[in-house]
């Protein structure tokens, strides 16, 4: 199958009948096809355990697996500070930033949800907003109790993932580990 055309077939069986066309599943690799019925009355295979496809937090920890690799964000985050000198905490971070920073530009592309200048009065229709979208839109300050706002001032872009590059997992891998331990061996 064409990617396309495999990609259209998912959505639309998705959204009509909330799962995967068996034809697609086995396409993916995610499941082999069953040996065809030979007739109703034989004896069905046992069914093998399907491995579980990836989901959403594969990819959120393959994401923070990738940090830690080339950073080490999460030593930073769950190392206890409080010790540390503002000077020390400041030149540890500086690194820090610059490799998670490559690495979310390697992997993702990211683009801002509004495209204006923080501090600015901004119409939402202008920006292509709408006062309900709470996934795109985060309303703060006095916000009137019927939520019907027009203009605000812009207090921070947004971010939105245009783009996502994660290396493939493979078929029923789950990403669970963010970083191996390590011993080294004297």
């Amino acid at each position: 199958m064409g990617r396309l055309f495999l990609a259209l077939k998912s959505f639309f069986a998705i959204l009509t009948k909330g799962k995967l066309p068996e034809e697609v599943v086995v396409e993916l690799g995610l499941m082999r096809r069953a040996a065809p019925v030979v007739s109703k009355t034989a004896a069905k295979p046992a069914a093998s355990p399907q491995a579980a496809a990836a989901g959403p937090s594969d990819g959120a920890v393959q994401m923070l697996a990738l940090l830690q690799r080339e950073s080490r964000i999460v030593d930073f985050l769950m190392e206890d500070i409080g010790g540390y000198s503002d000077e020390q905490v400041g030149s540890a971070l500086r690194g820090v930033h610059e490799q998670c920073r490559t690495v979310l530009n390697r992997h993702l592309k990211l683009s801002p949800v509004v495209d204006g200048v923080e501090g600015t009065q901004t119409r939402l229709a202008a920006a292509g907003l709408d006062a309900k979208d709470t996934a795109r839109l985060k309303l703060v300050g006095n916000v009137p109790a019927d939520g019907k706002v027009e203009a605000g001032i812009l207090r921070h872009r947004g971010w939105r993932a245009e783009m996502v590059d994660l290396p493939a997992l493979k078929a029923g891998e789950r990403a669970m580990i963010v970083a191996p331990a390590e011993i080294e061996v004297e």
